[in-house]
């Protein structure tokens, strides 16, 4: 929502925004990639680059023995993400009635969400031991689930687990568990099942963000594409006041992000083929699974795209050409 927010502002657009309530989640890891998208498009070179950063990725699945392997990205809060890319010269036309809404939290105009999967995970704060890397992440699948530890580079760490109670699923990991010198009570839970409104754009309106659309951690692409979801969103709302067809821009915008979601889904395939043998393993594998078959689908019943973004803009496919 702050991507949009911030292209619409640059563009003159006037907006006015509501207030909603979310518990953010504790802690993001911004890989190299997304941290360049957000700097080129809100146009701070040196966005977040005081901040730890992790260079090695250590990575234990399926049984197999740990891989180390180059990672490139930074570590911030959900809050200080916010607040370094909330727009503040935005417009506020006062209380006129709106032209167009972009929905980011409940209630949505569509109110049906397809769902895959049922992921509920929490996180806890964790003292690491003092001979952990400060600059390395370690992922690890388990029998019940999977663990993503996040250092902040002053002796701490934030563990991420998917499917169980962090302290039950550390445990039973004989990569992070070692690490963990001490473990604190649990930070809450939250859902990390992948899952979208089953319409994300109508008459005057279009839904994103991660109560409209949300990606399973397990891909780490979740912060670049709400970046790209707020591009998308701004460049509708630049087409429609350039006199485009509504119709076509809102189902342009339904299939893209569909299709960004198929994608996911086929890319988790793997993970959960893989992490391990036990039950939780085979219900998130067939999920998953099935998701990308429904997706897939409901694709397949949609026109090929009829626009194409141009930078922030959006224009007809002949004219991009």
């Amino acid at each position: 929502m702050a991507t949009a927010a911030h292209l619409l502002d640059r563009a003159g657009f006037a907006f006015a925004r509501e207030p909603g309530l979310r518990r953010p989640v504790p802690v993001i890891m911004l890989s190299d990639p997304a941290l360049a998208l957000l700097r080129d498009v809100f146009g701070k070179p040196a966005l977040f680059a005081d901040r730890p950063r992790i260079e090695h990725r250590v990575v234990k699945w399926g049984g197999a023995e740990a891989v180390a392997m180059p990672h490139g990205a930074v570590v911030v809060s959900e809050d200080d993400l916010a607040a370094a890319l909330d727009p503040t010269s935005g417009c506020d036309p006062g209380p006129v009635q709106p032209r167009f809404t972009i929905e980011a939290m409940a209630p949505f105009s569509c109110g049906k969400t397809l769902r895959f999967g049922e992921r509920i995970s929490a996180t806890a704060r964790v003292t690491l031991k003092a001979n952990a890397p400060a600059r390395t992440c370690w992922i690890e699948a388990v029998d019940a689930g999977w663990l993503f530890l996040i250092p902040d580079g002053f002796g701490q760490a934030w563990l991420l687990a998917v499917g169980g109670d962090p302290q039950t699923l550390a445990s039973d990991a004989p990569l992070i568990g070692p690490l963990i010198d001490a473990l604190e009570s649990t930070g809450g839970q939250f859902d990390t099942s992948p899952r979208m409104l089953a319409q994300l754009a109508g008459d005057n309106w279009l839904a994103c963000g991660t109560a409209a659309i949300a990606f399973d951690p397990i891909c780490g692409d979740g912060t670049a594409q709400a970046a790209r979801e707020g591009i998308l969103a701004a460049a509708v709302i630049g087409a429609l006041a350039r006199g485009e067809d509504p119709a076509l821009l809102a189902t342009h915008y339904h299939s893209l992000l569909l299709a960004s979601l198929r994608r996911h889904l086929q890319l988790s395939l793997p993970f959960y083929a893989n992490g391990g043998a036990g039950r939780w393993w085979h219900e998130q594998y067939a999920a998953a699974k099935a998701g990308y078959e429904q997706t897939t689908a409901l694709l397949a019943r949609l026109p090929e795209p009829r626009f194409a973004l141009h930078g922030f803009d959006l224009v007809r496919r002949e004219q991009a050409a």
